[in-house]
Order: C-alpha cells, then sequence, then structure tokens
C-alpha cells in the first residue's frame, strides 16, 4: 500500500546537514511515511553515511545531476505518496511529534502549508504565511517547501519543476499553482520545521539573479497583472507615507480630517 507522504530529501557535500535531517525524519513518533533520499554524487562522506542508513531509507540514489530542481525532480519521479514534503539536506522538523501532531491535517487541500522556524547564524524567528493567497503577494514572497505539502497529483497538472531556472523553481511552482490553476489550499497554524538561512536563495550574492529569474517568470507568464501590481505597489506605498505624516495626524486628532 502507498504511503499517504513522501519526504524527499535531496543532498550535495552537505554531510553535516544531511545528518541532521535524517536523524529528525527517523526520530518522528508516527512512521508511516515514504523517505526518499537523492544525492548529487557528493564526495564528503555523504554517500557512505546513506548506506549506514539504507534500512530507514525507502529510496535513494547518489549520482551526479544537473541541479537542485533536477534533484527533486528525481525524488517525485520516485515518490508514491499522495503528499510530497521536501524537507532538504540541513532542514529538520521542528520537534519529533511533527508529523503525528499534524498528519490528520493532510488532506482535502493541494497545498498544506505550515509555520516555519527559521535560524540565520545565532538568530531565529518564526515565520508565518497568510491565510489568502494571491498574485501580489507571490510578487514578493513564496511558501515555504520544508513545511509545506504538495498533491503528487499537482506536477502531472502543472508540470515538474522548472530545470531551467537556478534558484525560483519552487516559487514559480507555487505561484502558478495559486494564480494560474486555482489549486486548493490551506494554512495551519503550527509550526512545522525548521530552515537554516544558508542556501542558494538565501546568499546575499543571488539577489540579482533571482530578481531576474522572477522577472522572467512574470513576463513570460503573467505580464497582463504586472502593470496593476505595479500601481496597487504604489498606492500601498503612498497611504503608508500619508498614515505617517504628521501633519494628518494633527489634523485627524482636530476633526478636520477622518481617520483613514
Amino acid at each position: 500500500m502507498n504511503k499517504k507522504i513522501s519526504i524527499i530529501t535531496i543532498n550535495y557535500n552537505n554531510l553535516v546537514g544531511l545528518k541532521r535531517t535524517v536523524e529528525s525524519v527517523l526520530n518522528q513518533t508516527w512512521k508511516e511515511f515514504e523517505y526518499i533520499v537523492i544525492d548529487g554524487g557528493s564526495t564528503d562522506g555523504s554517500m557512505t553515511y546513506i548506506e549506514s542508513q539504507n534500512e530507514h531509507i525507502n529510496y535513494w540514489v547518489s549520482e551526479t545531476d544537473n541541479g537542485i530542481y533536477n534533484a527533486m525532480n528525481k525524488g517525485i519521479l520516485k515518490a508514491t505518496g499522495e503528499y510530497l514534503l521536501f524537507l532538504n539536506s540541513g532542514d529538520y522538523f521542528y520537534s519529533d511529534t511533527s508529523l503525528q501532531e499534524n498528519q490528520n491535517r493532510i488532506a482535502n487541500h493541494d497545498l498544506i502549508y505550515f509555520n516555519l522556524n527559521v535560524i540565520d547564524d545565532n538568530n531565529r524567528f518564526l515565520k508565518k504565511y497568510p491565510n489568502q493567497l494571491s498574485f501580489f503577494y507571490f510578487r514578493n514572497d513564496t511558501l515555504p517547501h520544508p513545511a509545506t505539502f504538495i498533491r503528487a497529483s499537482l506536477f502531472s497538472k502543472i508540470g515538474m519543476y522548472d530545470e531551467s531556472f537556478k534558484i525560483v523553481s519552487d516559487w514559480k511552482f507555487f505561484m502558478e499553482s495559486i494564480c494560474k490553476f486555482n489549486c486548493s489550499y490551506i494554512r495551519i497554524d503550527e509550526t512545522l520545521a525548521t530552515f537554516h538561512l544558508d542556501g542558494l536563495s538565501s546568499d546575499p550574492q543571488n539577489k540579482i539573479l533571482i530578481f531576474e529569474e522572477k522577472q522572467k517568470v512574470l513576463k513570460s507568464d503573467f505580464q497582463a497583472f504586472i502593470s496593476d501590481s505595479d500601481e496597487l505597489v504604489e498606492l500601498k506605498t503612498l497611504i503608508s507615507n500619508l498614515r505617517k505624516s504628521r501633519k494628518l495626524k494633527i489634523l485627524v486628532k482636530l476633526g478636520i480630517l477622518n481617520k483613514f
């Protein structure tokens, strides 16, 4: 019988992070899931470690790939679960009971997303996501792949991760899911996973590439929405600045203007 959930971990020369991730998955108190590890032909001992955990992993491979999204697509093709979760090397579940406490909530929607515990050097913060998703939201943000369960059938409906992009293909997939294919979704106000800000998308040096890749997607698939979105940004900025105006606050206090 196929499992309800497939957890997919991709790794390349990140043995420390890989161990943290695998241990987190194997320590879950609820174990009715399929576990898949895709390694990109690491040379740092990762493959030896994966072999040592062979009895706990349903499928694994260590071979050269063509980047992050090629590896993630390999995992998708091997997964048999109804829902997929990408917990890549370095990411880990928030607690050993994360799946036990939430597995009953993973149903009835195409995308099910949770809060994400984010660690940046020695700092940490809780990232929460909106109940309502929109094109305007995706202009500046995305959903967290370590804390979002994706119905596997979406990859047949929408397509696999676009391997022509280096950094933004998961953002593109989520944006198309919501804004183009009107997929169902739900936010769960619980923390599912921990994410370290040390990946490609978190590297300040990659900001230009991220911007360029996002612009390519927007101009290719959402050109008609861009001008309206830009106008909305300008209006929101104008209103925000007006609300901060000391003179206007005085006029409102005096009753000369209505509060807005």
